[in-house]
């Protein structure tokens, strides 16, 4: 299973049955799958949701986006509950590359990827039980 470190950008090899010992990237020493939800930008994010082979939510959000705050706390809750999907932040203000290349409308918005391609893909904000029960009806 390949995983992209979210501190360095380092592409790391983790056999499947050792995904649940808590493996550290190779270069930095990070854990690669902290439960919490991580920044990516317009640099980091393709190299990221194109190697990493678990499937990867990604938070297209924004700083003024009232909608975005409420769920910002729902959304850390449900990847504390998943540790074997990882859950990506995108500032829309930050990454406008990024976010018009997914033709982001409406903030936030969801996108559930895998392999580089969006599988799915949600508007709105939602509890971490919305979020659960979406992710795991569209994994």
């Amino acid at each position: 299973m390949l995983i992209v470190c979210q501190h360095c950008s380092t592409t790391n090899r983790v056999a499947d049955e050792r995904l649940d010992d808590q493996p550290v990237c190779a270069r930095c020493k990070k854990p690669l799958l902290a439960a919490e939800p991580f920044a990516l930008d317009d640099q980091t994010f393709a190299r990221y949701v194109q190697t990493t082979e678990l499937p990867v939510v990604v938070d297209f959000w924004a700083d003024w986006c009232g909608p975005c705050k409420v769920m910002a706390p729902q959304y850390a809750a449900a990847a504390a509950q998943l540790p074997r999907v990882r859950f990506a932040k995108v500032d829309t203000e930050q990454a406008q590359n990024t976010a018009a290349q997914f033709r982001i409308r409406s903030i936030p918005t969801l996108l559930l990827m895998r392999g580089g391609h969006e599988i799915a893909r949600r508007s709105g904000a939602m509890s971490a039980a919305d979020l659960l029960r979406w992710i795991r009806s569209v994994t």
